[in-house]
């Protein structure tokens, strides 16, 4: 019998389920899921205590699709929310954010800015939050009357510049953009603390009389990108945020991207790490995300030799063997006995909801879980590191519910798996496609099952 679930509460539960029921990776709870995860926890908890200390954190994750970098990212945003981090997640691509316009970066940070009480974006609460904390460190030395606004705001105003500091030299933009933002709210001017905060995270097509009042020109670029970031993480770690923790997913698509393009967006992520290195950015935890041929391949990182050489990392040895503390962290992805393991915690989750979850854990027994893990492997050609996400979707919408809604279901007696190529990614279509011996109509979305086949679940032609 596996172990239950952890405490968790009914609605937690249902949005992992919901989630894993749609194909996608859980939002939250992903702790509730971890499989494997258990050996980087320690060295990881160090890095975000040293965040929080005031220094800086950088790890790049490394594994083939499927080998869930994604959901290790959002694991470790978990970890991160729960220590007062703030986090954001951004996809890297070639249309929407490209890697070599670090104000697009900036714009899509900001966008996805969330805390452990806020959901994207969350600038405007950190902004508001930040000038209270201003103002309650202003009234607590005791010079200043509580009625006496003029010099309150003053004060303030001139606390404000104070922690900016550093950050004026390069890029005043981002104090006087704040000053503004200040101002318009205390007058009542909504329409013009939107613009304003809307242009502290780099969003175009601001007002020109909004900029204008605040004594702002232009637009973000590229060079100013690092400032706004370097105050971003000031006025977190102010208003009770330590730091930020960075993700840049899917880096590898710079593989595809013209060749000035790519040279552009890895001199762009060196100079981010040699910024980290130098001090710059006190609270920032930057992950990138990437595959092996990234790394390794002609076409990534080994194009600039100075960042191939920041990320070299030694993977001579066996994976057992790979330090948690290194630049780079290899993950392996699923094996068959871990993919069961899943399957054992999903089960238990989905009980914790269940109307009769006794039912559910007889039914949807360890050994039919690993029976099913074997089958959705197969109809992947075998290859256990992209089954995940297609594993715990069927566990859940084929097996789990039909098992909680029909009192007299029995998967081992009623249901086959049936893959179908709609409900597949590219890649699990590739990996279908080469399946050997099992033959699977790509082009039909037909999600039937026979309620009488007496059998265990093997994949099956559902044309």
């Amino acid at each position: 019998m596996s172990t239950p679930a952890p405490a968790v509460s009914t609605a937690r539960r249902r949005d992992v389920i919901d989630a894993l029921r749609r194909g996608t990776v859980p939002q939250a709870g992903l702790g509730l899921l971890a499989v494997g995860l258990d050996r980087f926890e320690t060295a990881l908890d160090d890095d975000l205590a040293t965040v929080i200390r005031g220094g800086a954190a950088f790890h790049a994750l490394r594994g083939e699709y499927g080998s869930g970098k994604t959901f290790f990212a959002r694991w470790l945003a978990e970890r991160a929310k729960r220590r007062g981090l703030a986090v954001s997640e951004v996809q890297i691509s070639e249309t929407e954010t490209p890697l070599h316009r670090l104000e697009t970066v900036y714009r899509r940070l900001v966008e996805r800015l969330a805390t452990a009480t806020h959901q994207p974006s969350a600038l405007r609460a950190v902004v508001d939050s930040w000038f209270y904390a201003l103002e309650e460190e202003v009234l607590a030395a005791g010079d200043i009357a509580d009625d006496d606004e003029a010099a309150l705001a003053q004060a303030v105003d001139d606390l404000l510049e104070q922690r900016l500091t550093a950050v004026a030299r390069t890029t005043p933009a981002f104090s006087a953009a704040l000053r503004g933002y200040r101002k318009a709210v205390a007058q009542g001017d909504g329409a013009q603390a939107e613009a304003l905060i809307a242009w502290l995270g780099g969003q175009r097509s601001v007002a020109a009389s909004a900029k204008r009042a605040a004594g702002l020109r232009g637009d973000l670029d590229h060079f100013a990108a690092l400032g706004f970031l370097q105050g971003l993480l000031t006025v977190l770690r102010d208003c009770g945020h330590p730091g930020l923790l960075l993700v840049l997913d899917e880096v590898e698509t710079l593989q595809r991207v013209r060749s000035d393009v790519r040279e552009k967006s890895l001199n762009a992520l060196r100079q981010l790490l040699d910024e980290i290195d130098a001090g710059r950015f006190p609270g920032l935890f930057l992950v990138i995300t990437g595959t092996p041929a990234f790394y390794d391949g002609p076409q990534g990182v080994q194009r600039l030799a100075p960042l191939a050489q920041r990320l070299a990392t030694d993977f001579t040895t066996a994976p057992r063997f790979d330090s948690p503390r290194a630049v780079q962290l290899r993950l392996p992805g699923f094996d068959l006995p871990a993919l069961g393991e899943l399957g054992r915690k999903t089960r238990d989750l989905y009980a914790g909801t269940a109307r009769n979850p006794e039912r559910v854990t007889a039914r949807v027994c360890d050994t039919y879980l690993d029976e099913l893990a074997r089958a959705v492997t197969g109809s992947l050609g075998g290859k256990v590191g992209i089954a995940p996400r297609l594993y715990l979707r069927k566990l859940v919408a084929d097996v789990l519910d039909r098992v909680e809604e029909f009192p007299d279901f029995d998967p081992r007696a009623h249901y086959a798996l049936t893959v179908s190529g709609a409900e597949l990614t590219e890649t699990e279509r590739s990996a279908a496609a080469g399946a050997e011996g099992i033959e699977l109509d790509l082009d039909i979305d037909d999600d039937t099952y026979d309620r009488d086949a007496p059998h265990a679940p093997h994949a099956r032609d559902n044309s």
